[in-house]
C-alpha cells in the first residue's frame, strides 16, 4: 500500500500524524508530491524525517525556490519564508531536494506536483477528461492543497490534498493510499496549536498561521476543484 503525500510545508506535527496514521492502515511505501519547504516553520525537520523514513519527493515549486537559488516573485510574503528557510537548511537536506524528481511515471499512472502541463507550478483547479496525457490513465497532482478524486469512466484523477497547509475547509491534515488501482482519502487531526508555537518562537508573523485552524490560504480564502 503506497501513502502519496503532498504539500508538507514545514508543517512538523502534521507529517507526523500522517505517517503514523498511513502506517497504522498498512501502508509500506510512501511518496511526496513535492513542496516540503515553504509556509510553515519546520522545513530541516521535515526533510530530515522524510530522508530517514526513504520518502522519495518529486519537484515542487517552492522546493525548486530552495534548490534553484530563484525565489517565488508572486509573493512577498511567500519569498521572505523561503529566505528564512533557507537560514535553516542544512546542506543534506537542500542536496536532498536537489535529488527530488520533477515527476514520476509508472505504466499508465503519471505523478507531478502541479500537472501535466507544468509539472512543477501548473495549478488544476478545474478538470475533465482531457487533462490526461496519452498513455495516462491515473494521474496525481498537488500544489493547490486541494483533497479531491474524480473517476472520469477508467481514468482517475486525484489530489491527495495537503498535509501542513489544507485549504479546502478542512484543517485536517490530507493524504491518499492507493491500492490495488484503487485510491482512498484520508485526514487526520494534528497539533495544529504546537505548528503555531513554533511558528511564533521562530519569530514568524502571526498572520502567517491564520489559516491553519480553518484549512484555508493565509488570506482566508476556501479553495474548490470543479469537474467540467
Amino acid at each position: 500500500m503506497l501513502a502519496i503525500l503532498s504539500d508538507i510545508h514545514a508543517n512538523l506535527a502534521a507529517l507526523e500524524a500522517v505517517l503514523e496514521d498511513a502506517r497504522s492502515r498498512g501502508c509500506d511505501k510512501f511518496i511526496c508530491l513535492g513542496d516540503v519547504v515553504g509556509y510553515n516553520a519546520e522545513p530541516e525537520e521535515c526533510c530530515q524525517l522524510l530522508m530517514q523514513h526513504g520518502i522519495p519527493n518529486i519537484l515542487g515549486n517552492h522546493d525548486s525556490y530552495i534548490t534553484t537559488g530563484q525565489n517565488c516573485t508572486r509573493s512577498k510574503v511567500v519569498a521572505s519564508i523561503i529566505d528564512d528557510h533557507r537560514s535553516r537548511l542544512s546542506p543534506e537536506s537542500i542536496a536532498w531536494l536537489g535529488r527530488s524528481s520533477p515527476y514520476l511515471r509508472d505504466g499508465d499512472v503519471l505523478m507531478v506536483h502541479g500537472g501535466p502541463e507544468d509539472p512543477l507550478d501548473q495549478y488544476v483547479r478545474e478538470v475533465d477528461a482531457t487533462i490526461f496525457p496519452d498513455g495516462v490513465n491515473v494521474l496525481f497532482v498537488g500544489h493547490t492543497h486541494i483533497q479531491f478524486s474524480h473517476r472520469f469512466g477508467e481514468r482517475l484523477f486525484c489530489n491527495p490534498g495537503s498535509v501542513g497547509q489544507p485549504r479546502d475547509g478542512d484543517p485536517r491534515a490530507a493524504y491518499a493510499i492507493w491500492h490495488d488501482r484503487n485510491v482512498s482519502l484520508h485526514r487526520v487531526s494534528y497539533d495544529i496549536d504546537r505548528t503555531i508555537s513554533v511558528m511564533q518562537d521562530r519569530g514568524y508573523e502571526p498572520f502567517l498561521a491564520r489559516g491553519l485552524p480553518i484549512g484555508a490560504q493565509i488570506n482566508g480564502r476556501i479553495d474548490t476543484i470543479l469537474v467540467r
